[in-house]
C-alpha cells in the first residue's frame, strides 16, 4: 500500500534521533504549483484516523484522505548534486513539478 526505502528509513531515524521526535508523518495538501503538494514533518502523537506503518523501527502517520492520494507510493531519501530531499514515486501522479514536490492526478 505504502513503501519506505531504505534511504528514507535512516534519514527518519537520523532525524528523528536529533529533533527527539516519534512519528514521522506524511500528508497531501492543496497547493503547489500542479495542484497538490507532500508535506513531511514529524509529530509526537497519532490521531485516531491515521494509518500506521512501521517500517524497521520506523513509525509513518498517513491521514485517510492523503492516503488515497499515496496508494502503491514509495517514499525515498535522495541525497546528489541539487541537494537533499525526500521524493515520492507516486503512481497516481498524472504529472509532477520539476522538484518533485507538487503532483496533479
Amino acid at each position: 500500500m505504502f513503501d519506505v526505502s531504505n534511504s528514507a528509513i535512516e534519514r527518519i531515524k537520523q532525524i528523528s534521533k536529533k529533533e527527539n521526535q516519534k512519528y514521522f508523518r506524511i500528508s497531501v495538501d492543496g497547493g503547489g504549483c500542479q495542484g497538490f503538494s507532500y508535506k513531511f514533518n514529524f509529530d509526537k502523537k497519532i490521531n485516531k484516523e491515521d494509518k500506521i506503518f512501521e517500517f524497521n523501527d520506523v513509525q509513518i502517520l498517513i491521514d485517510p484522505t492523503s492516503l488515497d492520494f499515496l496508494k502503491g507510493s514509495q517514499l525515498d531519501f535522495v541525497d546528489d548534486l541539487i541537494g537533499s530531499y525526500f521524493k515520492v514515486s507516486n503512481p497516481n501522479a498524472s504529472s509532477t513539478c520539476g522538484c518533485g514536490t507538487s503532483f496533479s492526478v
